[in-house]
């Protein structure tokens, strides 16, 4: 696994390491089943509060990427795998909920953009 985070940059750490493992969960990169580092080495390794990393495997997990196994320690999930059709049939509800308020493509565009910056 191969993180580094930006202690520049105006995007919090947390999400630099939830974005990242996200990225090489869904390239493939990181294999369903693979045993992640704990969150104090994880912390450690990157030179981050223990808390910000917590936050981050608690937001893959949410989101279906990561699986905890009590103390077997924390995993990437099989529910992965579906991560892009998930994210397809929820852009799809949104355009038809859009489409159904009136809401312009342009307007639609601009609130998932802000939706993804917030």
């Amino acid at each position: 696994m191969r993180i580094s985070v930006d202690h520049t940059s105006d995007v919090p750490p947390f999400e630099q390491v939830r974005s990242t493992i996200a990225e090489q969960i869904n390239s493939g990169e990181l294999a369903v089943g693979t045993k992640l580092p704990t969150v104090r080495a994880l912390a450690a390794e990157l030179g981050i509060a223990a808390n910000t990393a917590a936050r981050a495997y608690r937001e893959l997990e949410h989101a279906g990427l990561l699986e905890t196994r009590g103390r077997a320690g924390t995993f990437v999930s099989g529910a992965g795998d579906d991560a892009a059709t998930r994210a397809a049939e929820a852009a799809a509800s949104y355009a038809q909920t859009t489409r159904a308020l009136g809401i312009s493509r342009e307007q639609a565009l601009a609130i998932v953009r802000a939706a993804l910056q917030a």
